[in-house]
């Protein structure tokens, strides 16, 4: 039986990071159990990738939403990552940190050292910072690279011309002292390569004797002793029977805001009723494990071009070659953006203190039903969303089979707010896309089409096609046990456990007011001093 000092479920965006830090100067063993391969395949290298990948169930778990009336009954598919680096190495890369007021929230809520003021310490420490930006608010000398998007093309300079005549002035770093604004999207790429979690933390962590990998590793049960995690059952790939590993200081979750809570309840940890129903012993009742799920919900807003040139017609033969040959030389290439290149933050009212909707433009249209595939016009592509829905859904199992998918059900839509805030948002969108700056480029209304003009025609249509934003939390909610649905403390301690920590983005209370790798990331550094029992880093404004 192998026994480390911390065992990590999962080999995702935290645990890449806990593995770099719990791990320096080999004062412990770690070990990393990852159910999917290594992230060696050039196609999440290259950040365009991602689109191939998305739809990819060896690198991805390819899972469905329960229908609702909020997506009109549709079983949206989602995918999350399922490899080293996890949805790092899978995602678009956008680097969000989101508001001060997101973290202020967490510590409102009676989580003590989570104020904005108090994590933005730790999301210095993780960054390297390439460009503009201050350096109250940014880091320079940290692992993970971050720079601007750009390609010097007019309708990118006409669309901030729009998005600034509609109420969303120009921002040079949404990532410094205030998010409202629009700019260039700010990106995880290191030179012309994706800068995931699992090159930037876990590549250095593994060339340590103290530090053990494992993947094609599903873990199957949290071993409990009484109250006490003790460690690990995990299936390996090709190989019969369990293997079980022993955790000497700490078990810990790293799985994901979907996959995490599942394998809690099959554990035994979580709501009795529900185990009960699937003939799970009861190991430690915690009603909250997979309930309150938080995630963004938007849709693309669709407009086909005239007079500039967009993606539709560059990534094609034999330029698409082209762009292919300059990446495999390092040099300058369009391939090595980002999902999109223009990232703003607006409000719904001037009065608001924050904003509270979010869009992304991309250079480019794909054709409806094919995932990935260019249409044959030129097009541009506007997605965007409430920033901080209401909705709250949940995650369940629905059998004992550690292979099957849970229920997940996020209930998008389900308050009026959110309803009124993603019409705006949409609508909002199409005006972008269609006046100012951008008028002598539009060539047509595609999506939602001219016949979608009243408030209920745009909600019909947002119920029809948003998607969700991948952006999952909160059924690990981090809160203090006077909350029901509270999880985990504020040292990520599971209520009513020893020996188990969560650290992922589960913990988050509600989504952040953007994308929610890089509060992932500082979730995980904030922890490993936590964990190693160091004191906090210092408030730095």
């Amino acid at each position: 039986m192998d026994e480390f000092d911390y065992v990590i479920i999962g080999g995702g965006t935290a645990a890449c990071v806990l593995a770099y830090r719990l791990s320096e100067g080999d004062r412990n063993t770690v070990c990393v159990l990852e159910a999917g391969p290594k992230d060696d395949h050039f196609t999440i290298r290259i950040p365009a990738g991602f689109i191939k990948n998305l739809s990819n169930p060896r690198v991805s778990f390819q899972y469905f939403l329960e229908p609702s009336e909020g997506t009109n009954n549709r079983r949206i598919q989602i995918a999350q990552g399922r490899m080293l680096g996890g949805s790092s190495s899978l995602n678009g890369m956008i680097f969000n940190r989101g508001q001060a007021a997101d973290y202020n929230y967490w510590a409102q809520l009676g989580n003590r050292g989570w104020g904005y003021d108090d994590v933005l310490p730790y999301f210095k420490r993780f960054e390297k910072r390439e460009g503009p930006g201050d350096d109250r608010f940014r880091g320079r000398d940290g692992l993970l690279v971050t720079c601007n998007s750009a390609w010097d093309n007019p309708l990118i300079a006409a669309f901030m011309e729009s998005a600034a005549a509609n109420g969303v002035p120009r921002n040079m770093d949404h990532n410094g002292e205030t998010q409202f604004g629009h700019g260039w999207v700010q990106a995880a790429v290191d030179n012309t390569n994706r800068a995931s979690t699992a090159h930037a933390f876990l590549r250095p962590a593994e060339r340590r004797q103290s530090v053990t990998v494992r993947t094609e590793a599903t873990v199957t049960r949290i071993v409990l002793d009484g109250k006490r995690a003790t460690g690990v059952e995990y299936r390996a790939a090709n190989t019969p029977g369990s293997v079980t590993v022993r955790a000497r200081k700490s078990v810990i979750l790293s799985a994901g805001a979907l996959n995490g809570p599942k394998l809690l309840q099959l554990s035994g940890i979580g709501p009795a009723g529900l185990l009960s129903e699937f003939g799970i012993p009861v190991q430690h009742d915690l009603p909250g494990v997979g309930e309150n799920l938080s995630d963004h919900f938007g849709c693309r807003v669709v407009a086909k071009i005239k007079g500039a040139t967009t993606l539709n017609g560059v990534l094609r033969f034999p330029r698409l070659q082209i762009e292919a040959l300059k990446w495999a030389l390092s040099m300058p290439n369009l391939l090595s953006n980002p999902v999109g290149l223009v990232n703003g933050f607006g409000k719904s009212h001037p009065d608001l203190d924050e904003p509270d909707f979010y869009f992304t433009l991309a250079p480019a249209s794909f054709k409806a039903g094919f995932f990935g595939k260019l249409d044959d016009y030129p097009g541009v592509t506007c997605a965007a969303s409430p920033m901080r829905p209401e909705s709250r859904g949940y995650v369940r199992i629905q059998s004992t089979d550690i292979m099957q998918q849970p229920i997940i059900q996020p209930n998008y839509l389900s308050t009026e707010n959110d309803r009124r805030l993603a019409v705006h948002a949409a609508s909002q969108a199409r005006k972008m896309l269609q006046t100012g700056a951008m008028a002598q480029y539009f060539d047509g209304d595609i999506l939602p089409g001219p016949n979608v003009q009243t408030y209920d025609e745009m909600l019909d249509f947002v119920r029809s096609n948003a998607m969700s934003g991948y952006h999952y939390v909160g059924t690990c909610k981090m809160a203090p046990a006077t909350d029901k649905m509270a999880v985990v403390d504020d040292r990520l301690r599971v209520h009513g456990l020893e020996g188990l920590h969560i650290v992922d983005a589960s913990i988050i209370p509600r989504v952040t007011s953007a994308n929610t790798c890089v509060p992932t990331i500082m979730v995980a550094e904030k922890a490993s001093d936590m964990l190693l029992g160091k004191p906090p880093l210092s408030p730095l404004i």
